[in-house]
């Protein structure tokens, strides 16, 4: 029930941010609509643990700014390679073993390499566990070799 709530509530603010309107009418209007929505989510099962993880919203406060600042860092590295044609790059294909535990977890850290530039997760096994990382230089390889996200999404998840 509470990811049935917590759906209602996320999709009724983002009916607000998005109408621009706010009479009564209108706030009603979405508040119903929200609530309706939410309740077929339930029947329909995109309010399960993977369709709307609400729990892991406290904890993406703490990963989601470490993301970012990775990202902004793999970023420059990469325009400085670019602008520098000197500078090496030696793209290679890793295997990593990721220890999440659940579908979430594993989805995230698959996208959060693929979000950071010079590197993507070419291919996921969930069943190995396995990931297939294309990195662009040996340092962004080392970079996912030595684990840091990892362990930050594995904490991100939880025990769950």
């Amino acid at each position: 029930m509470l990811r049935t709530i917590s759906l209602a509530v996320s999709l009724f603010i983002f009916w607000l941010l998005l109408s621009g309107l706010y009479t009564a009418w209108f706030i009603s209007l979405g508040f119903i609509i929200a609530v309706v929505i939410a309740l077929f989510g339930r029947s329909f099962g995109y309010a399960d643990e993977e369709g709307h993880p609400a729990e892991l919203v406290l904890p993406g406060l703490l990963y989601w700014p470490w993301l970012a600042v990775q990202i902004v860092k793999s970023t420059l590295n990469v325009a400085r390679i670019i602008l520098t044609p000197s500078l090496p790059v030696s793209p290679k294909l890793i295997g990593i073993r990721p220890t999440q535990k659940t579908a979430v977890g594993m989805a995230t850290y698959a996208n959060s390499i693929t979000l950071t530039p010079a590197t993507i997760s070419a291919k996921v096994d969930r069943n190995a566990p396995k990931f297939v990382v294309h990195a662009l230089t040996e340092a962004s390889a080392a970079e996912v070799e030595g684990g840091e996200m990892d362990r930050r999404v594995t904490a991100f998840e939880g025990s769950r």
